[in-house]
């Protein structure tokens, strides 16, 4: 079984939120998230359930039609076809372990591809 320490997985990215792919099978796939204030992963809705634990900072987890605000410890489940996003806040960085089943396909992730490239964290209302 794969083991890390968090912080030794850390990866920072200027333009966008960065991952750590510590585990992947064909039946779940577990990344260490890293934000800079305002990244963000867009909404989107992978046939894949997830599960974000907030190792540090606070943020917003999308789930549905619901917003959480997030701090250290807080843990929220999106069921498959639900849509999530996850966003760092304004003033604050993000560190979240993320853990999908099964893991979204490359076509699943379009919408997070566009919405990054857009800059819109909701792409349906065009919201940053």
């Amino acid at each position: 079984m794969p083991a890390t320490i968090f912080d030794a997985e850390r990866t920072d990215d200027e333009e966008r939120f960065s991952t750590s792919g510590v585990f992947r099978s064909g039946r779940a796939k577990f990344v260490c998230g890293y934000f800079e204030p305002g990244q963000f992963i867009p909404v989107h809705a992978p046939d894949s359930d997830v599960v974000v634990t907030v190792q540090s900072g606070t943020g917003t987890v999308r789930e549905g039609e619901v917003d959480h605000a997030v701090a250290p410890g807080d843990v929220v489940v999106v069921e498959a076809g639900g849509e999530r996003g996850v966003r760092a806040d304004d003033d604050a960085r993000l560190e979240a372990v993320l853990v999908t089943a099964p893991p979204p396909t490359d076509a699943e992730h379009g919408p997070v591809r566009e919405g990054i490239r857009r800059g819109e964290f909701d792409p349906r209302d065009g919201s940053a």
